[in-house]
């Protein structure tokens, strides 16, 4: 009898067999590790304890039960959830900076929401996905990397501080990337699409960094 254990027996799910497959080619895997004190504020930062108000100049206001959240592209399982359903779906609570391209940093906010890892189990971006198109209500775009997007401490967050995300700051739903400059973390997100090719947002069209690391101070880019 064969002891190769490198695929799952038939029984086991497509999920299970799909993530055996991610281990194997090392995908999500972004090589950070965690910061020493000394290295958690990012260079050309300043701390703040209020949370300052960036937008386009537009505040959608989304009653809930009107919300909707596409995810779909390159995955297998493209879904539409309400916002029952996004409740339904394994709540996780996370500690995370937050990092502003507009110098200012504020530490430890807590934040509820779905994981995005928990997503990818949901819907299972196929082969061809390599990168994610954050859609919001206000008709603004912003990509990040598939490996940015699975980050652990990356989330879809509908409360913050043990409340519900005001509208101010992207409620009802938001992404919340913690690691990289928060243009990146789309506000009163609407649609994730998974796709082979990068496509640049709104800020990034208009000369911000594409990665937007804050250690390596990704603020512009350098076209």
């Amino acid at each position: 009898m064969s002891n190769d254990q490198s695929e799952p027996p038939p029984s086991a799910s497509k999920l299970t067999r799909t993530k055996q497959r991610w281990a194997r080619e090392g995908r999500f895997l972004t090589g950070r590790t965690a910061r020493a004190e000394s290295e958690r504020l990012p260079p050309g930062q300043h701390l703040v304890c209020d949370w300052p108000v960036l937008d386009l100049g537009e505040q959608p206001a989304i009653a809930l039960d009107a919300w909707n959240l596409v995810i779909d592209g390159a995955v297998d399982h493209p879904v539409t959830l309400d916002w029952a359903a996004f409740q339904s779906e394994p709540q996780t609570d996370k500690t995370s900076d937050i990092h502003c391209v507009t110098t200012w940093s504020r530490y430890d906010n807590r934040w509820t929401g779905v994981a995005t890892r928990d997503l990818l189990d949901l819907v299972l971006p196929n082969a061809a996905a390599r990168f994610v198109v954050l859609h919001s209500y206000d008709r603004y775009t912003t990509n990040i990397t598939l490996e940015d997007f699975a980050s652990d401490d990356a989330v879809v967050a509908h409360t913050w501080e043990g409340k519900p995300l005001t509208r101010e700051h992207g409620g009802p739903v938001r992404l919340v990337v913690p690691h990289l400059y928060f243009w990146k973390s789309a506000k009163w997100l609407k649609r994730i699409e998974f796709t082979a090719e990068d496509a640049q947002g709104f800020w990034e069209v208009n000369g911000y960094h594409n990665r937007a690391d804050p250690w390596l101070e990704q603020r512009y880019s350098d076209d």
